[in-house]
């Protein structure tokens, strides 16, 4: 078809899937720029569907007489349904529509897994996946395969039109990985307002990281999990906001307490995520999107202050390109790193524990916070044992004073001389140096996780509980994520004590076959063969 079609897409619910349509929408729009999209949804979705800039028009469904008579009335060239139930399947045979196309939707496969754990490989595909694969069939190539900024329409205050110097506040208490993947929104804040005074509110554990960007003028701490009056806390860290009379400040945490701080500062530009538990408290609401990285989630919060969001997006226009704030950020921090190790003035303890190993390239985070984040311990054992038998070298253990007792189990399971351990042993520092040198990094959904892509180090990624949708994955095109494609996933946005199924087979499904088969293929596409 070469003229521009009238496009009709059956997306009825939920919320989500309708989000994730959005690649499917801008392939569609490559084909043919001036086509007409309708996306037929139900009435409660018709606002959020609205906010796509690719759909021309939106058809709540109320009824099924009248929304046959209304599809018959608009004259549609294509029918593309991305819902497949009966409903869905009888709007398109009544339709009229001579061109028709549905994705593949395996329901029984499904059912027979959640119901029977009878597993099928077609389960290994996610839904989106299965959305451009419809593509084909209406003769629209799938170039775009990932959410990107700007799928969305974003609803923003006015954006802020002095470019002047001013004092602007960054506050994000949230673990080490959000803290990593907030320092390109830090240093977009930079580029933005050069001339600005930038200070950094974060917990005491990630201060070391954002002082190492270099991007911050003053480092404030909260304390919030080791002071002993929650209360005292709080009023001590609004008492360090007033003083400082901010003129902007920058949420990416999405908690009520950040809000409530930046609200009772009286800073007369607070910008948040819609989402926020206390987003009424700010004056500048970004939507929150599930369905595009949490990096280029924080950086849609420079909108009110930038107005563009093309400027936001990576430059290939995908999920899945490296951003070069990240990597700038990992190569100045390994000079400065270098420098240090040079002069003397680099700590010793863990450096020296693995220089004297002698060439260790493979490294492993088994821990998490979350227990159900944790891959099984036998299969970290079984894992490090067949790599370092493989690959005739120690491979590097590494985690929190918090997990010394279970990385301590793993290493004694592993077979005799197979792992270094330096669990607990090493500060925010040391860490960034031990990481930056791997040349393959394997780990659950983690901060330690976010540190390595920001260094370029290829990520084997172990996800489970938590899906790679919630924006968390590792960023990068040499990145590889394993994960089985599971209804019940994700059950929590970051994990929990225990799966609310009681089966756990989100980790049991990933086998150590399967991650060591990625470790090979990530370490081999290095130059990095086995020996045996």
């Amino acid at each position: 078809m070469e003229t521009a079609p009238n496009v009709l897409i059956i997306r009825m619910s939920s919320l989500g899937d309708i989000i994730l349509t959005a690649p499917v929408l801008r392939n569609i729009k490559r084909r043919w720029p001036d086509a007409r999209i309708t996306m037929l949804v139900k009435p409660q979705f018709a606002a959020a569907a609205a906010k796509s800039p690719f759909i021309s028009q939106i058809l709540a469904f109320n009824g099924l007489a009248s929304t046959l008579k209304t599809i018959k009335n608009g004259r549609y060239d294509i029918l593309l349904d991305l819902h497949v139930n009966l409903r869905s399947r009888l709007i398109s045979l009544l339709s009229g529509v001579e061109l028709k196309a549905r994705y593949h939707k395996d329901s029984l496969a499904r059912r027979l897994f959640v119901n029977f754990r009878i597993p099928s490989p077609s389960l290994e595909k996610h839904t989106l996946e299965r959305y451009l694969e419809a593509l084909d069939a209406i003769g629209v190539p799938a170039v775009y395969r990932e959410p990107v900024i700007g799928d969305w329409l974003l609803e923003a205050g006015p954006p802020l039109l002095k470019k002047s110097s001013g004092r602007i506040c960054l506050l994000q208490t949230a673990f080490l990985g959000d803290s990593v993947l907030t320092l390109p929104l830090l240093e977009k804040i930079r580029t933005v307002l050069p001339d600005s005074k930038v200070t950094v509110l974060t917990r005491p554990e990630t201060a070391q990281l954002f002082a190492s960007s270099g991007l911050a003028a003053e480092i404030l701490t909260d304390n919030k999990k080791t002071a002993g009056s929650f209360f005292g806390e709080f009023f001590r860290l609004l008492s360090e906001l007033r003083k400082r009379r901010f003129d902007i400040i920058v949420v990416p945490h999405r908690s009520f307490r950040s809000a409530l701080l930046a609200r009772l500062a009286g800073i007369p530009m607070r910008i948040g995520f819609g989402s926020s538990a206390g987003s009424f408290m700010f004056t500048h609401k970004v939507p929150f999107s599930w369905l595009i990285h949490d990096l280029e989630r924080n950086l849609t919060l420079m909108l009110p202050l930038n107005g563009d969001a093309s400027s936001l997006r990576p430059a290939s226009e995908t999920a899945s390109s490296f951003s070069p704030a990240l990597r700038e950020w990992g190569e100045r921090h390994n000079s400065e790193t270098g420098e240090k190790a040079r002069s003397g003035g680099q700590e010793t303890g863990a450096l020296d524990a693995l220089g004297a190993a002698g060439n260790i390239f493979i490294g492993a985070n088994p821990g998490s916070v979350w227990p159900t984040k944790r891959w099984p311990r036998d299969y970290w054992a079984r894992l490090i044992t067949e790599l370092a038998k493989a690959y005739g070298t120690k491979v590097l253990l590494i985690g929190g004073r918090n997990e010394v007792e279970w990385n301590a189990g793993i290493e004694k399971v592993a077979a005799p001389g197979s792992v270094l351990n330096l669990t607990g042993r090493t500060g925010m520092e040391e860490l960034m140096t031990l990481i930056k040198n791997l040349r393959l990094f394997i780990t659950n959904d983690s901060g330690p996780m976010h540190i390595a892509v920001a260094f370029g180090v290829p990520v084997a990624a172990i996800f489970g509980p938590t899906t790679r949708e919630l924006g968390f994955f590792p960023y990068g095109r040499n990145n590889m994520v394993l994960e089985e494609d599971l209804a019940c996933r994700p059950c929590a946005l970051h994990g929990s004590k225990h799966c609310p199924r009681g089966h756990f087979m989100c980790m049991r499904m990933v086998t150590p076959d399967k991650v060591l088969a990625a470790a090979k293929h990530i370490l081999k596409r290095s130059g990095i063969m086995e020996i045996i």
